[in-house]
């Protein structure tokens, strides 16, 4: 009754009713949620969608990150990982120590994914990223690599003269198994050309991830918000990434980024409010009606904002992480890891039902949870 009140007295109705309907909502539908206040009807939208998709799990998986370089050959606005050769904190791991980091994390963690990324390496030869890979397979064959964004393959197909296939073929040869959903920052070229000149355009960071389904590599994507770009600029990403799972399919969740300004050219700005954070969160799920998942990325949110946004659409709270540098060099002050045990039980405070993935999503080992003590 209370809901029905509040409809009938909303502006949004007419985006309720399409929503509990199943009906895709258009561009000017999206930017008018992101122009209200009622955060109560957005978590209201977005649970229905989510609850359709994925009922009561929540996801998480055991994995390890690692940045195996950050020395890069370009320099984004937003950016207070990267390094060039030489300056004091650039850092670069051999093979050996990579691979080291992995075995550690699979004796100790039982990690079923290792995330890796890096810097645009200048000076790197082509061979160095297989090598990698190849070594990491032997080290840890039962672990899934997820690694290199689009903007790092689309970095090699310059560097080394080949195209996107060629680079995507010639990796999953040496073990790629899947790609994260990083360096899609801002599509749109009057906010991208501002805060990574230089950097792949929208259109290649897409034509990377086209060339990845076609090969049979499931991807991720991103969104990093809170900074110069306009709330059209945002509905004008996610229209992108909805064309393009239209057309290919092969996009598995939808990571919006919250900007961490400290220690970069940009940290005059402020961080993110929650407010916008879990609007952010629920649009995505309202409007990405063809993303099978919405993923909170405990390491930006914080970890009590994380939990409450699975009231928001957000159906996956990511993994255990282990060891992040990229959004703790620009200020986070997250922890670098999270443990199963805080895992399940910040899902399960949320009424939420854990449920271990690995990287396609695939559920491993269903832990039903006992109710919580009153």
């Amino acid at each position: 009754m209370v809901l029905k009140r509040l409809l009938n007295q909303s502006p949004l109705k007419d985006i309720y009713q399409k929503v509990e309907q199943g009906t895709r909502i258009t561009d000017t539908e999206a930017l008018r949620l992101y122009q209200t206040n009622d955060l109560y009807l957005l978590g209201v939208m977005a649970n229905m969608v989510r609850e359709k998709k994925n009922g009561n799990d929540t996801y998480y998986n055991i994995n390890r990150h690692i940045d195996y370089t950050n020395v890069c050959a370009t320099t984004c606005k937003f950016c207070a990982f990267s390094r060039f050769e030489g300056e004091e904190g650039a850092f670069e791991f051999t093979h050996q120590q990579i691979a080291q980091k992995a075995k550690e994390a699979f004796e100790r963690e039982h990690i079923t994914e290792l995330h890796i990324v890096g810097g645009l390496h200048p000076t790197y030869e082509f061979e160095w990223y297989e090598q990698m890979l190849r070594l990491l397979k032997q080290t840890v064959p039962s672990v899934h690599l997820k690694c290199f964004t689009g903007v790092e393959i689309n970095f090699f197909a310059d560097k080394y003269n080949m195209s996107h296939e060629e680079v995507l073929t010639r990796l999953k040869a040496a073990g790629l198994d899947s790609m994260p959903g990083g360096g899609a920052e801002i599509f749109h070229p009057e906010v991208r050309e501002r805060i990574c000149p230089g950097k792949a355009t929208a259109d290649q960071w897409l034509q990377v991830h086209r060339t990845a389904h076609k090969l049979g590599l499931k991807t991720n994507a991103t969104m990093l918000y809170g900074h110069i770009e306009k709330y059209e600029h945002r509905v004008d990403h996610m229209r992108r990434l909805r064309e393009l799972q239209d057309e290919t399919g092969g996009f598995q969740t939808f990571i919006p980024l919250a900007f961490h300004p400290d220690h970069t050219a940009m940290d005059h700005f402020a961080r993110p409010s929650g407010m916008e954070d879990l609007k952010t969160l629920a649009i995505a799920r309202i409007y990405l009606d063809n993303f099978p998942h919405i993923k909170a990325y405990w390491i930006m949110l914080g970890v009590r904002l994380a939990q409450l946004s699975l009231a928001y659409g957000v159906d996956d709270i990511d993994g255990t992480v282990i060891e992040e540098k990229i959004y703790h060099m620009a200020g986070a002050d997250t922890p670098e890891i999270m443990t199963v045990q805080d895992l399940r039980r910040l899902i399960r405070e949320a009424g939420r039902q854990p449920v271990e993935r690995d990287t396609l999503y695939k559920e491993l080992k269903p832990v039903q949870e006992p109710a919580l003590s009153k």
